[in-house]
């Protein structure tokens, strides 16, 4: 009896040992193996058919290097343009349904406008045209596409959005400017507008080049539409929603990784481009396998939120598993299409923040369904990860799982929570502060929690943001709070401070948390 209880303890340790890792730090692969028998929960795809038809999974395209085109050299552009028309109860109804941002004035010159048309018998409006210089929409006011413009006054309002943001990405501050142009002549207008189109280009993060290409389209388009010598499109040519069209701006070169080790492992990642009809954004995933995948088994995701930065941290995590300190679990990660720039903090922060709910429904209802039906998930043991805005985004995806019929995550690391950024924007974010202080009700509608939580800040971070808490509590302070509603409420979690600022302890957290959770 001994003699069989030792061979099958034997036979156990081995099994145990090879569903960790086949090389188990000698390169040479287990006799036996184990397929994980783990029944996997089943999401349901809430994907439109429209949003279906958008997914494409392909191989990682991040290493490639966009093609640049230097506009300035070239000898021959082609400008189109698209005439528009709208029937007048049409545009009274799209002028109804913006009413309320609009000002009196404004509102007034339109039903004067529209006064103005019925007179004249006319049945339809002649909307601006949609301008295209090299496939690409200008979007910046052109006054010869005003058929009535005879070269003389020009006048107009602009608007322009504005953000600081801070080496993470983080919106510090934001608001809206807006200016009036008055010319006497088109040459006034031209040097006075491109210079402030430059400014504008500026403050948005964009090249030198890719400022004097704007410029230059703006008065290609202008002597286009002042010659004639364009191309007329048929109506409803253009869709105005294909991002296509607004810039060919490349951003892959501002992530942050490793090339040499991303190289060496390429073949086990896939890429999917992704679009969201809520949030109207295009979304990049990089999906990691682990080593020696095997499409039968079942593994759990480590799902990462800011992928810019975060995509980074996949090859080194996959090392751990690679040499048997963790076990298998598949690398997600989540940012925008690489013609989002690194510096757009500002939509970063509304959609972790002011859009979280929707942010949740893509996450929950699309995006981990899609990953379901392409990979075998073991989502109970999954985790979800937010850091800063997206500690909040995190927060908020926890204590609201409960109102889901998808349950893809058991666990949530909640890093950093920038708590205060609601308040600081609490007109955009929908949201009072005793819904944050009541973790947004969630112990009202359960007796307990029912998901693990990772909750940890740097010990040195409060002055990082000293000037945005604006007398609410520091991130510290709301982390410590939360830490304490946790407590209060038996919930399974831990808590961590690491020695470090804002973000710098991330990579060393991530390791840790990897081999504690999902231990070999």
């Amino acid at each position: 009896m001994k003699k069989t209880i030792a061979i099958l303890l034997s036979i156990t340790m081995l099994l145990s040992a090879s569903a960790c890792s086949s090389n188990n730090g000698n390169n040479q692969s287990s006799t036996l193996e184990i397929v994980q028998t783990v029944e996997p929960i089943k999401l349901v795809n809430k994907m439109t058919e429209s949003e279906l038809s958008m997914v494409d999974k392909h191989a990682l395209t991040l290493l490639d290097t966009p093609e640049k085109t230097d506009v300035s050299v070239q000898t021959e552009h082609k400008v189109s343009v698209e005439y528009h028309t709208i029937s007048i109860d049409e545009y009274r109804k799209n002028i109804e349904n913006a009413r309320n941002d609009m000002t009196d004035e404004d509102y007034e010159m339109a039903m004067e406008y529209i006064k103005t048309v019925e007179e004249k018998g006319e049945k339809s409006i002649t909307l601006p045209p949609y301008i295209l210089v090299d496939g690409y929409l200008v979007q910046y006011v052109i006054p010869y596409a005003d058929p009535d413009y005879d070269g003389g006054l020009i006048e107009f309002t602009t608007s322009t959005a504005t953000s600081a943001t801070d080496e993470n990405g983080d919106l510090k501050n934001g608001n809206q400017t807006t200016k009036e142009f008055s010319f006497e002549t088109f040459e006034e207008y031209l040097d006075e507008y491109l210079d402030w189109i430059r400014k504008a280009d500026t403050e948005m993060g964009y090249t030198d080049e890719e400022i004097e290409r704007d410029v230059l389209y703006v008065q290609l388009a202008n002597e286009a539409l002042k010659t004639g010598n364009y191309e007329i499109l048929p109506e409803g040519t253009v869709d105005i929603n294909d991002k296509s069209l607004y810039n060919d701006r490349d951003y892959r070169s501002e992530w942050e990784y490793n090339r040499q080790d991303v190289e060496a492992i390429k073949d086990s990642i896939d890429e999917i481009s992704i679009y969201d009809e809520e949030l109207d954004e295009e979304f990049v995933v990089h999906v990691t396998l682990p080593p020696d995948y095997d499409e039968n088994k079942t593994y759990p995701i480590f799902f990462l939120t800011d992928g810019i930065w975060r995509f980074g941290n996949h090859t080194e995590l996959r090392k751990y598993m690679d040499n048997g300190e963790a076990a298998p679990v598949i690398l997600v990660s989540l940012w925008y299409n690489y013609n989002t720039p690194y510096e757009d903090g500002g939509l970063r922060y509304y959609d972790l923040v002011v859009n979280r709910d929707k942010l949740l429904d893509f996450i929950t209802d699309n995006l981990m369904p899609y990953l379901c039906e392409n990979y075998n998930i073991d989502c109970e043991n999954s985790t979800l990860y937010g850091h800063s805005d997206g500690g909040v985004f995190a927060h908020n995806a926890l204590f609201n799982s409960d109102r889901y019929e998808n349950q893809p995550f058991g666990h949530y690391i909640i890093g950093s929570p920038a708590l205060w950024g609601l308040y600081n924007y609490n007109d955009d974010a929908h949201i009072s502060n005793d819904d944050v202080q009541n973790d947004y009700g969630y112990f009202e509608r359960n007796e307990k929690l029912s998901k693990s939580v990772f909750l940890c800040a740097g010990s040195q971070e409060d002055p990082d943001y000293a000037d945005n808490y604006k007398g609410h509590d520091t991130t510290l302070e709301g982390t410590a709070k939360l830490k304490e509603r946790l407590e209060s409420h038996g919930a399974n979690f831990t808590y961590k401070l690491y020695d470090s600022h804002h973000y710098q302890y991330i990579p060393e957290m991530l390791i840790e948390y990897i081999k504690e959770t999902y231990p070999c």
